[in-house]
């Protein structure tokens, strides 16, 4: 995978991305359209998406600086949150230990303002598990969760179709998975005869219904701040799958 996700710039993003208040994203001092309000929060957005209830186990693919792992912790009895940047796992891991972390939100050329990350309120620390890894080539020892999410994670795999292959395994019988993709398909991250060759919702219908039963399908709109001017908005595919007996 790129190491465009080892850098200083895409960390500091990602912790405002994650970790960011509306205001210090979208500042009160101009008027911001509200469709970019409404694209706050994503990662507490879809792992909203879960059914409501307690559950023991739940697993975050692709878990970033670990926002969404934390709102799992909520609902989920012991969660673990993998990604394959090192550091974004560091700050995830440094965050769930209670420490602050401070960062820059680039403004434009060379000027900065000091921003800090910090784990939100109501975490239980204990139930958290951050770890490196790879989500195309998850060790055996994982076991079966309740919950599985992975979003953003697909249009960024070398092979993604690994990873639809072992989710029958990762999610129990009764379990329920939720996939977000904005479909970016790039050849930076997956080569073009990985991509899906129809849409990408057919693809991971034709992947996963043999062992899932769709509950539902929606988008969620999601919003990376750049600079003060600025932003990426994006609207992300999110399917919530319920795992059969």
């Amino acid at each position: 995978m790129s190491a465009l996700y080892e850098s200083d710039k895409l960390l500091a993003e990602y912790l405002l991305f994650h970790f960011g208040t509306p205001d210090e994203i979208l500042p009160p001092d101009r008027a911001w359209p509200a469709a970019m309000r409404d694209a706050l929060g994503f990662p507490q957005r879809t792992v909203a998406r879960f059914s409501p209830g307690t559950v023991a186990r739940g697993l975050d693919l692709g878990c970033a600086v670990g926002r969404s792992t934390f709102e799992m912790a909520r609902t989920c009895e012991h969660v673990t949150g993998l990604d394959f940047s090192h550091a974004f796992i560091r700050a995830a891991e440094a965050l769930r230990q209670g420490d602050t972390l401070t960062y820059d939100r680039l403004e434009e050329a060379t000027l900065r303002t000091r921003l800090s990350a910090r784990r939100p309120e109501g975490i239980d620390a204990a139930r958290l598990r951050l770890v490196q890894g790879d989500a195309m080539h998850l060790p055996g020892e994982f076991g079966a969760f309740d919950r599985v999410h992975a979003a953003n994670l697909l249009c960024r795999l070398p092979e993604p179709q690994r990873l639809l292959i072992r989710l029958p395994e990762l999610v129990k019988p009764g379990g329920e998975l939720v996939l977000a993709t904005p479909c970016t398909w790039l050849t930076e991250f997956t080569p073009l005869e990985n991509w899906p060759s129809a849409g990408t919702f057919e693809w991971l219908k034709a992947s996963l219904e043999a062992d899932f039963s769709l509950i539902r399908q929606t988008e969620e709109p999601f919003l990376i701040r750049e600079t003060a001017r600025k932003f990426q908005w994006s609207s992300s595919l999110v399917t919530v799958w319920r795992r059969t007996d």
